[in-house]
């Protein structure tokens, strides 16, 4: 007898809007900053494809666009939409102080709280990078899981302190945390597939056509479900990006594609975060449990 499905579809929404292209970017022509205004229209259309379909989404918000745009953000949060933290202005914690990441946490929250009135349980770095104090931090804040680490696919993992590693000696894992890690992945993303960037040392050539996006995102939900049949399939969409006329067409097209198989629920990151952590205690991976010294 084949064996019940039991697989969860995460659509994840990174609203960036102006903070992406101020604080990661530094843009000071209006012409950039113009791609960030138009990340309300495509919370609009979002909003009106989770609708259509009645199935939840999991936005990352940074404090910026809530001051920004709060009546989108309030749209959100009052359609029931999970809101995650993501920051003040899309900084990347690795780039600032200990004291500075302190604030930047405590900022977005002040914002969202007066915006939205919600106070989050998921956090996601922007630029999917964590320093040596994010994890302590989000601890001590109440955190309940944080999406920005890529050392599974499918399946939720515990974060660590105090991981150790040189180029002399052998890896040596941390201590695991009651903090889960929902992975992420950068093929799962939508703005490196689709954005044209001009940086300082480098450049994003995006513009990927959608259907080249929408078949890989198919054939990756295909190996979850054929293959193994139970974990998540999180994807990483932005307003700004996901919500261009034809783009939009690719969600609706991938939402078609999973939403009448068996076994087969949406879900927002906190609840399956949740659902996942029953019966289950902070540990190491399984792999980790034979590593030299441990």
């Amino acid at each position: 007898m084949t064996a019940a499905k039991d697989v969860g579809v995460a659509l994840t929404f990174d609203y960036d809007a102006y903070s992406l292209w101020i604080g990661t970017f530094g843009a000071k022509s209006p012409s950039m900053l113009s791609r960030g205004e138009f990340g309300p229209t495509g919370v609009r259309r979002i909003l009106s494809t989770l609708e259509h379909y009645k199935i939840p989404g999991t936005f990352y918000i940074p404090g910026h666009t809530a001051y920004a745009f709060p009546k989108t953000v309030q749209d959100i949060a009052a359609a029931g939409h999970e809101i995650g933290h993501h920051g003040w202005i899309h900084e990347n914690p690795v780039t600032v102080s200990a004291d500075r990441e302190r604030w930047i946490l405590e900022k977005g929250f002040k914002a969202l709280d007066e915006v939205a009135g919600v106070r989050p349980v998921g956090y996601r770095s922007p630029a999917w990078d964590n320093s040596p104090d994010s994890i302590p931090l989000l601890l001590e804040y109440g955190f309940e899981y944080e999406s920005s680490m890529m050392g599974s696919d499918f399946q939720p993992y515990w974060c660590r302190l105090g991981d150790e590693f040189t180029m002399d000696d052998p890896y040596r894992f941390g201590t695991p945390v009651d903090l889960v890690e929902m992975p992420v992945a950068w093929h799962l993303d939508d703005f490196p597939q689709f954005e044209y960037v001009v940086g300082k040392t480098s450049t994003i050539q995006g513009v990927m056509t959608p259907r080249n996006l929408l078949q890989m995102w198919i054939d990756e939900f295909d190996y979850l479900y054929d293959r193994i049949g139970t974990g998540l399939f999180s994807a990483t969409m932005h307003p700004q990006v996901i919500g261009r006329a034809h783009r939009m067409l690719l969600l609706e097209q991938f939402i078609e594609h999973v939403k009448d198989k068996p076994g087969v629920s949406f879900t927002t990151m906190q609840d399956y975060c949740r659902k996942w952590r029953e019966g289950k205690t902070p540990s190491l991976p399984a792999e980790a449990a034979g590593a030299f010294g441990q």
